[in-house]
């Protein structure tokens, strides 16, 4: 396993290299410091988003599911909306990044800890029922968002539409300090409750039997992952499919359920799938495809084959 996370590591730098040196054209004191932040940006998000879904695919017990299951992507959607529909477009677009960035972020947080503490505290606490009432209330936030998005102003729309998208190209790092001390505390947080992690694997009765307080550690856990989640889509927009294309093939290239191992391995393939693509995209096809679209693409598909593959199980 060493030998493969190091392979990782190396196609990772050499992902690095080539996205900060292909194409550079200019004096190096602005291209380091101007494609560096971006880099630094698109690793905090790749990390962000493969230990969130590590995590929340530990404690759901599921494989399959991803925290946007949850509706985190929708209600970001909802909250930009709803912002516009209230107040106009040019007054929330007048608004600094710093405060739109932490409006967000602090309202996806705080309603995943309203929705996780009222669920888990709860006599009858059930995983099963916080993820459905994740799905339900994600089916009503993006019912909300087309019903304000069908009355608005149309050249708003068009706005919203365009932040609706997560945006690899064009990244807020004046942002990447704030979100860089956020997202590393709870990883951090994360990284120190791995071990929890690996005996929850083994079940609820195994894990209480061997002293693990299952219930206090799913609340902190998914606590954890939603700020991760609510920053990083705060940071470059929603990205559905990101964490299971990433933990499926991690999965497959270090098939353990340490997650020691598991979340490097995440990470780095995530880092990859990011900086790699976006310097094939950028560099070679000129930005004619975003992204997020072939990731999305690429996510959807292999959502339904693990669906398939489990239904016919």
């Amino acid at each position: 396993m060493n030998r493969r996370l190091i392979w990782l590591a190396v196609i990772l730098f050499v992902c690095s290299v080539a996205y900060m040196s292909v194409g550079a054209r200019g004096p190096l004191s602005f291209v380091l410091p101007f494609r560096g932040a971006k880099l630094a940006a698109l690793i905090l998000v790749a990390v962000s988003v493969s230990t969130s879904t590590v995590v929340f695919q530990t404690v759901t017990q599921n494989k399959i599911l991803t925290p946007s299951i949850m509706g985190f992507d929708a209600l970001y959607v909802l909250i930009l909306t709803g912002a516009v529909y209230s107040f106009g477009g040019m007054v929330v677009f007048g608004f600094s990044d710093q405060f739109v960035f932490a409006v967000s972020a602090s309202s996806m947080t705080l309603a995943a800890l309203i929705l996780f503490s009222t669920m888990l505290q709860s006599a009858k606490a059930d995983l099963l029922r916080l993820v459905l009432t994740g799905v339900v209330l994600g089916g009503l936030f993006r019912a909300l968002t087309d019903f304000m998005q069908r009355i608005i102003d149309p050249n708003e729309f068009a706005v919203i539409q365009g932040a609706s998208y997560a945006r690899f190209s064009v990244l807020e790092t004046d942002l990447l300090m704030i979100a860089a001390a956020t997202c590393i505390i709870s990883m951090i947080l994360l990284w120190r409750m791995r071990f929890a992690l690996d005996v929850i694997v083994l079940g609820r009765e195994a894990a209480v039997n061997l002293g693990v307080n299952v219930k206090r550690t799913q609340l902190l856990v998914l606590m954890l992952m939603s700020v991760l989640v609510a920053v990083s889509t705060a940071l470059v927009g929603p990205i559905a499919f990101l964490g299971l294309l990433v933990v499926s093939v991690a999965r497959l290239v270090t098939p353990v359920e340490q997650h020691g191992v598991l979340l490097v391995s995440a990470s780095l393939i995530s880092a990859i799938t990011l900086i790699g693509g976006q310097t094939i995209l950028e560099r070679v096809f000129r930005l004619s495809t975003p992204l997020s679209v072939v990731i999305d693409l690429l996510g959807g598909a292999l959502f339904l084959i693990l669906l398939l593959r489990g239904y016919r199980r």
